[in-house]
């Protein structure tokens, strides 16, 4: 039975591209309201158009005020927040000696202090609300060591570790925290990286495609990965906080 999270309301950050679209989809179909937060305002907008009782709101997630903003504004619209998904993120390719530190800053920035911000100031409105859900998107790359995207890996990494932290702290007042950790997935964040993979790695043009064929047999859909986060945030996940849900075709599970 699919989920039902009519009534309740949920943010999702980086909403306008990719998973995040999918995911607000995904929830908007549940029966919930939800907020797509983006930096790009003009996409927010029109990504919110797409869906039934949504509202688009900029966001930064680097910005503490803004995040603050956000969850604020959220709650004076529709009176609480039960659901919170920090799904914003960039990526960078480049070996470790050859990354600067500005390259560095900008991708944990967005992918580690981003998440910790949107549980900083989530957890209380859920809590007020009554309790519910936050789902935050780590990544296969955070099981092991994941050449060309240190920054990347290494920040989602600690987005694991940080919903694992804040589900011992949040459990006594009904904030449930779990992670999905998708492998590679068909979105802009993967593609617009295959170049910069292939330079690096040496491959033929569209050897990166093949690599993951081998990898994990395809790539992952924004649905896949969508549905997962719709099940973690919904009452059929009740007795499951702490975890990380891996998404990857069984990329993490082989040698070879």
């Amino acid at each position: 039975m699919a989920p039902d999270l009519t009534g309740q309301t949920a943010i999702v950050t980086g909403a306008a591209h990719g998973i995040g679209l999918e995911i607000a989809r995904q929830l908007s179909s549940a029966g919930a309201s939800v907020v797509v937060a983006d930096i790009d305002e003009a996409a927010a907008k029109e990504a919110a158009g797409q869906l039934t009782n949504a509202t688009a709101i900029a966001c930064d997630v680097r910005d503490e005020e803004q995040v603050k903003s956000l969850v604020e504004s959220t709650v004076a619209t529709y009176g609480g927040l039960q659901v919170m998904i920090p799904n914003a993120g960039i990526a960078s390719v480049a070996p470790i000696v050859e990354m600067d530190l500005a390259a560095w800053r900008k991708v944990t920035s967005i992918n580690f202090d981003g998440v910790f911000l949107a549980i900083r100031y989530a957890a209380p409105a859920i809590i007020a609300s009554g309790g519910g859900s936050i789902v935050t998107i780590g990544s296969v790359t955070a099981l092991a060591g994941t050449p060309l995207v240190s920054s990347y890996a290494a920040a989602k990494a600690g987005v694991v570790n940080l919903t694992k932290t804040a589900a011992t702290e949040l459990r006594a007042f009904g904030v449930r925290v779990n992670a999905v950790l998708p492998g590679f997935v068909a979105t802009h964040l993967v593609t617009d990286q295959v170049q910069g993979f292939e330079t690096a790695l040496g491959l033929p043009a569209h050897g990166f495609d093949a690599l993951i064929e081998q990898k994990q047999g395809r790539y992952g859909t924004v649905e896949e990965i969508a549905k997962a986060v719709l099940f973690l945030a919904g009452d059929e996940s009740s007795f499951c906080s702490g975890s990380g849900l891996v998404l990857d075709g069984g990329l993490d599970a082989g040698l070879f």
